[in-house]
């Protein structure tokens, strides 16, 4: 997997590394033990330590002090980095096909969306309509 440091270069991440980035992502910050508790199969304490002493060296975390432990959290954008992890999945998986993705996420699944849900949608879409125009 890769993502973008701040300079913009692209940094491979192994899967561990990446575990932790969303976890990042997810608490918006974290300190190690943190980071431990929510992994899957969580390794050691210490490996975790290196794993964001790996990710802070590729540029993909920072941190912050507070008190005796530090604080990581991830140093690019949520929105920006879910647009292009969400543009990756339309590319690999539907051809490109924004509508077949819709599609996939509309037709899939056992749960329903609610009424809000597909007002906003169709508000979206008149939008985007709109801006096309």
């Amino acid at each position: 997997m890769t993502e973008k440091n701040t300079s913009g270069s692209e940094i491979k991440l192994s899967r561990r590394e990446r575990e932790i980035v969303d976890i990042l992502y997810a608490k918006e910050e974290a300190s190690a033990q943190q980071v431990q508790e929510s992994m899957s199969d969580a390794p050691s304490y210490s490996t975790v330590r290196a794993l964001l002493a790996r990710l802070l060296d590729k540029g993909a975390v920072d941190k912050r002090q507070d008190g005796a432990r530090y604080i990581y959290f991830p140093r690019q954008d949520k929105r920006a980095v879910s647009q292009n992890a969400l543009q990756r999945v339309v590319k690999t998986f539907f051809e490109g096909s924004a509508a077949k993705a819709v599609n996939a996420l509309l037709g899939g699944g056992e749960k329903k969306l609610s009424n809000a849900e597909i007002e906003e949608l169709e508000a979206l879409i008149a939008e985007a309509k709109r801006n096309n125009r």
